[in-house]
């Protein structure tokens, strides 16, 4: 169990720092916070371990914040190479 909440809070660390610029690093950073927040508090009242859902809402919160990064939705798109990836509001092609 120990060893899941390090492997999620690693990978939210790594997705935060992949982020290209200050903004995708605040929306993912924002995001994970606010995940591991919810998580922590839905796990606890579900009766669970508060730090597993704390990890878990972080990775995912910091994935979600970088892909909406200030509040706008990004769509992800599967590319012929079986990549994901978006495009930004300049039509920058990204992998995600």
């Amino acid at each position: 169990m120990h060893k899941a909440i390090i492997v999620a809070i690693a990978a939210s660390v790594v997705l935060g720092g992949c982020a290209s610029d200050r903004a995708e690093r605040r929306a993912a950073t924002r995001g994970a916070l606010i995940g591991a927040a919810g998580g922590a508090a839905l796990s606890a009242i579900a009766g669970g371990d508060a730090a597993q859902g704390a990890a878990i809402g972080a990775a995912a919160g910091a994935a979600i914040g970088y892909i909406t990064e200030d509040g706008k939705r990004r769509e992800v798109y599967r590319g012929s190479d079986g990549r994901r990836y978006w495009y930004d509001d300049r039509g920058r092609r990204h992998r995600y």
